[in-house]
C-alpha cells in the first residue's frame, strides 16, 4: 500500500512540475514532436543555446540522474524498509516506471495534446503534429531505459 501512494504522490509532484512548465511551453520546446520544433525554429521562438545537445546537456542529465536515484534509494530504504540492493533497485524501477508512463499516456497523451496552454504561438495549425501520440509512446519506452541507472543508485542506496 505504501508504494501506491509513493506512486500517487510522484505522479502529483510531476503534474505540477508541468503544471508549471505550461505557464511558457516555449521553454519545453525540445520536448515537443519534431514538426512544431522545427516550425518554432522557423518563427524564431527557439533559443539554441537550450538544445539537448553537448556537455553541459549530458552533464545536467547525468546529475539529475544521480538526484533522482538518491532520492528514490532514500524513499524505498526508509518508507519501504528496503535493504537488499535487488529489492531497492527494483522497487524504485517500478516507481520510476508508474511516473515514467502516467507521464506518457496522461500528462503527455491527453493532457499535452489536447491543451491550448501548450500551443506555441504561430503553430496553431499543427493539430495533427501536437496530436502525434506516438511521439510521446516512444518516449516512454525511453524514460525507461533512463529508469535503470536511477534504480541501480536506488538499489545503492537501499544496501548500504
Amino acid at each position: 500500500m505504501t508504494c501506491f501512494f509513493e506512486s500517487l504522490l510522484t505522479c502529483a509532484l510531476f503534474t505540477a512540475f508541468v503544471a508549471l512548465m505550461a505557464r511558457n511551453p516555449v521553454k519545453m520546446i525540445f520536448n515537443y514532436p519534431p514538426a512544431i520544433v522545427e516550425r518554432a525554429k522557423s518563427l524564431g521562438l527557439v533559443d539554441e543555446s537550450n538544445k539537448p545537445k553537448g556537455k553541459v546537456f549530458f552533464a545536467k542529465k547525468i546529475a539529475a540522474l544521480l538526484v533522482f536515484g538518491i532520492i528514490l534509494g532514500l524513499i524505498v530504504r526508509f518508507l519501504n524498509d528496503c535493504h537488499s540492493f535487488w529489492r531497492g533497485a527494483l522497487l524504485a524501477y517500478f516507481i520510476w516506471c508508474v511516473v515514467n508512463w502516467f507521464d506518457a499516456l496522461v500528462l503527455d497523451c491527453l493532457w499535452f495534446c489536447h491543451d491550448k496552454r501548450f500551443v506555441i504561438k504561430g503553430t496553431e495549425d499543427m493539430t495533427k503534429a501536437y496530436h502525434d501520440y506516438w511521439f510521446h509512446i516512444k518516449g516512454g519506452f525511453f524514460g525507461m531505459l533512463l529508469g535503470i541507472p536511477a534504480s541501480l543508485i536506488a538499489g545503492l542506496i537501499a544496501s548500504i
